[in-house]
């Protein structure tokens, strides 16, 4: 079998790795493990800073389970870690709905301190990117700056509001501080992209070109 049809977690039609009692397909990851790879994993968690975090993450699930938004899981989470000062990394067209984030974090007790996508406001055709990307804005996504300019300012913790898809890859590649996700970026679907894979079976099948499989 090829690499492109090999077999892995969305194939199982078990998942009954969460579970006491267990049977496991054929192609299964977990029967398959290398015991090395569990080991480095483990190794990790024992970490003290990455200890806490999943402490904390699974403290937040399963205190706020079905009760909690991921607005107040954030900030319940941010408590548990002890982080304080947050970062917010938007996009510029989603200021709205980062300044409404801020305002609530500053209600409740915390430090918000924000960069927004544009910073710096360098020409996309400065650094090498087609000049006609320019056409739906001239200015650049500066997402390794937003890292850098959150990391001078020492953030504890930083929140990802509507980066675009690429954009939020460097970010998350260059902060320093933990990063978690508020808002994912959709124009289509209103920034809802799990709407996508809800419809696409059905509105949207052609769209996805499932059609031809």
């Amino acid at each position: 079998m090829d690499n492109e049809h090999k077999l892995s977690c969305v194939d199982c039609g078990t998942q009954n790795c969460k579970y006491k009692v267990r049977t496991y397909p054929d192609f299964c990851l977990t029967t398959h493990l290398d015991p090395k790879d569990l080991e480095w994993a483990v190794e990790r968690y024992n970490d003290d800073r990455n200890h806490q975090i999943m402490v904390a993450s699974a403290e937040v699930e399963y205190e706020g389970y079905c009760q909690l938004t991921r607005v107040e899981e954030i900030m319940k989470f941010a408590r548990k870690i002890g982080a304080h000062k947050i970062g917010i990394a938007n996009c510029i067209g989603l200021i709205n709905e980062a300044r409404i984030f801020a305002k609530i974090l500053r209600a409740n007790g915390f430090e918000p301190y924000a960069v927004i996508c544009k910073v710096a406001g360098k020409a996309k055709s400065s650094i090498g990117i087609p000049k006609e990307c320019e056409n739906i804005g001239p200015a650049m996504c500066n997402p390794i700056l937003q890292a850098r300019l959150l990391n001078k300012e020492k953030t504890d913790l930083n929140v990802v509001i509507g980066l675009c898809v690429g954009h939020d890859s460097l970010f998350y590649k260059y902060s320093d501080a933990y990063v978690t996700t508020l808002v994912t970026k959709d124009r289509v679907t209103g920034n809802n992209p799990a709407a996508a894979l809800y419809t696409a079976n059905s509105y949207y099948r052609k769209k996805l070109n499932l059609d031809n499989k």
